[in-house]
Parts: structure tokens; sequence; C-alpha cells
């Protein structure tokens, strides 16, 4: 963490807290007088981070009282911008890597329409089953353009959150995106990796992620179990 600026490990630990249940919806934060002191930092830097916080859905402002926990997404929070461990927990959801991370090139046709110098670096592709409390459900597969990622492929996904990877360590921070969702009917490969018969219906997402880096996106072909649990999310 020593390259990473002093708002940022500010923000990671209050994030954390929040998500493991230190702080519950509700509770209010430490004063800035207090995180100033406990950190030894400024108050523009507690302030940097509180804000971020805020952005990113995990606290409210009070005037007069502080910075108030907020509720955290339920469900399958496929859609949220918190991203899926978030919305459930470590503690519960599991990641299986099936394939990748391998650097590939694109193929002619895609789902989204890509700019040239997506096309000119190639993306990351990897497979992935998420599994809640020892049952499958979903499977996505993702594409990474291979733009200012270094030894993006050498990393563990095992277990991890893609959002917090590209988020720690890559300083890419999701702010939206778009999507189209339908009902499929499982293939055999669909329905092997998901436990359910093959022409069982199912939900698929396609979808272009936005980052808070200038023109860089990433995409996912997202297929549901919505039999174990509902998605849930803001996006």
């Amino acid at each position: 963490m020593a390259n990473t600026p002093r708002y940022k490990h500010l923000y990671e630990i209050l994030r954390k807290h929040i998500i493991d249940g230190v702080y519950k919806k509700g509770d209010l934060l430490p004063s800035e007088n207090e995180l100033c002191r406990v950190h030894r930092i400024t108050r523009p830097t507690v302030r940097h981070a509180l804000d971020s916080l805020v952005r990113d859905g995990f606290i409210k402002k009070q005037q007069g009282k502080g910075s108030i926990v907020s509720t955290l997404p339920q469900g399958i929070g496929i859609l949220s911008l918190k991203g899926t461990t978030t919305a459930i927990g470590l503690s519960n959801l599991k990641t299986k890597i099936l394939a990748g991370p391998e650097i590939r090139a694109w193929d002619q046709s895609f789902m989204f329409p890509l700019s040239d110098i997506e096309k000119e670096s190639g993306y990351v592709y990897m497979e992935r089953l998420r599994i809640l409390d020892g049952k499958p459900i979903f499977f996505d597969i993702n594409y990474l353009p291979n733009i200012n990622l270094p030894r993006f492929t050498a990393r563990s996904f095992e277990d991890r959150s893609l959002f917090d990877i590209l988020r720690k360590h890559y300083s890419i921070r999701v702010v939206g995106g778009e999507q189209r969702l339908k009902a499929i009917k499982a293939d055999e490969q669909i329905g092997r990796y998901l436990n359910v018969r093959k022409g069982s219906p199912i939900l698929h997402l396609e979808r272009k992620i936005a980052t808070n880096r200038v023109d860089y996106y990433f995409y996912s072909s997202v297929f549901c179990n919505t039999d174990i649990s509902a998605i849930y999310g803001t996006f």
C-alpha cells in the first residue's frame, strides 16, 4: 500500500469495515477529527475518502450528525455498481475460474461495437462460475480490453472480486454501463455449469461496463440461474 494515495487507503479500510459489519446500517462512522487523529492524515484527505464512500453508496452525510452507513444491496448483486462480492459477501460467495485469464484477439463479430484501439489491443478472456452457499448461481464470460493492464493475467482470481482487483491495482472503478437482458434456454454446457436441465429457462445478460478511465470499457456475458435467488441492484 506504499504507493496508494492516503485517501484511498482510508477509503479501503472504511469500506472493508462496512462490508464486514463492523459498522451496520444507520451507524455513524468516526468523526472527521477522529479519523484525522487515528490515521494521522489531514482533513481534506479524510473528506476525499468519505466523499468516495458517498459516491459508491456506502454512506450518506447528514449535516449535524456526520457520516451514516447506508443499506448494502441485498440479493444477487449482479446489477450493482458495488459488484456481486460486496452485495453477497465473501463468506457466502465462491468464484471458480473455468478458463483464463488469457490474451486473445477479438472475434469479427462481437456483442457490442468496438473502437479501433480496442480491436488493435486484443482482450483478456476469462470464464467464471459464481457459487452461493454451494449452489451455482451464474456463469460469466469476461472481456477486458488489454490496454494498460500490466501483469493482469498473472493475478489470481479464484474467490476474488474482479471489481476489487480493478479498483485496487489499476485504479479502474465501475461508474455505470449498459446491458441487454433476455430469457433463453440453457444449452448443454450452460446447463452443466448451472446444474439445470438442458432447455431450462435462464436469464442472459450482455453488459458493456463503463469505468472512470476515459474511454475504457469492459464487457461480460452472464448466464443466471434465477431459480435459486433473484438478482438485484442499481446500474
